[in-house]
């Protein structure tokens, strides 16, 4: 199978388990508390990335990043695992998964935001139009369409799911600055957390009481959430041949999990939803596609 080919199967297999976790967010809050489904869930994902990076034969890596970076990688499981997912978790119990999902999305306009004060990035005018559309698909969806009447169907769910992509951003922006392995990154930064969600869960709620369900189902977000996709994709992306093929695969992902939210959570998709949902895509590719049309467009101006 060529290159682009094996980067197209892992970039939709990765498409396809990420259109699941909404659902799966909702299904075990069901039975667990969000910390304990982020323990579950951390422990779930550190066995599955150990796996991958033993067949990879990288697991030595791991130990050499504990070992040289501890610090830095202890900074970065407090953001990301214990600090997003706590919070993710926490808005996906206050919101129904149509609006926690879709809100979520706006990530990569926060990352554009974070990185003028922290890596000295400029705005151009295609980032301040995707803000524009990104956050008003952002009150079009929590407010369900009532704009005028700003009645939110939870308003500190929407503050900690927009908080959340401060955090997801904040993670990214921080790994940028090194050139480790990705997958045994994550892996330290899911073992140097995992105490710490341990520690959290059992001082704030005491040995939990699990229900088959809730196990279940934190260990499903563990592997497909945090574990096996995300080693889908940073594969897809090593291997495509343009990163921009695999990474609008992306953009499929809200509206097939949409699907499943409908289908197996039986929430009725507010129409809201899907404009709002629109205007936030719109705005993503407006950044990611305009930015580079404008620079094109001034090396051609140059020549």
């Amino acid at each position: 199978m060529k290159q682009q080919s094996q980067a197209y199967l892992y970039g939709i297999s990765a498409v396809l388990m990420w259109s699941t976790v909404a659902t799966a967010f909702k299904l075990a809050l069901r039975y667990l508390t969000p910390l304990q489904l982020m323990a579950i869930a951390s422990l779930s994902s550190s066995v599955i990335l150990t796996i991958i990076l033993l067949l990879q034969g990288k697991l030595h890596l791991t130990k050499r990043y504990l070992r040289q970076h501890f610090r830095f990688y202890l900074l970065l499981g407090l953001i990301n695992p214990f600090c997003y997912y706590l919070i993710l978790f926490k808005a996906y119990e206050l919101l129904p998964a149509q609006q926690a999902q879709p809100l979520n999305y706006t990530w990569a306009i926060t990352l554009s935001l974070l990185a003028v004060p922290l890596l000295g990035h400029k705005l151009h005018r295609f980032d301040f139009a995707a803000m524009l559309l990104g956050y008003l698909g952002v009150v079009v969806i929590a407010t369900q369409g009532n704009l005028l009447q700003l009645h939110f169907t939870s308003l500190p769910g929407v503050a900690l799911a927009l908080l959340s992509t401060l955090f997801w951003a904040g993670y990214w922006i921080l790994n940028q600055r090194r050139k480790d392995d990705p997958i045994a990154g994550l892996l330290c930064s899911f073992i140097l957390s995992l105490p710490i969600t341990c520690i959290a869960m059992f001082v704030n709620e005491g040995f939990p009481t699990l229900h088959w369900q809730g196990l279940l189902g934190g260990i499903y977000v563990g592997c497909f959430e945090m574990g096996v996709t995300f080693a889908c994709w940073v594969l897809a992306l090593k291997k495509t041949e343009k990163t921009a093929r695999i990474s609008n695969l992306i953009f499929i992902s809200p509206f097939l999990s949409l699907y499943l939210i409908a289908k197996f959570l039986g929430e009725t998709i507010h129409p809201s939803t899907y404009f709002g949902l629109v205007l936030i895509i719109v705005g993503l590719l407006l950044q990611q596609y305009g930015n580079y049309w404008q620079i094109h467009r001034q090396h051609t101006s140059i020549d």
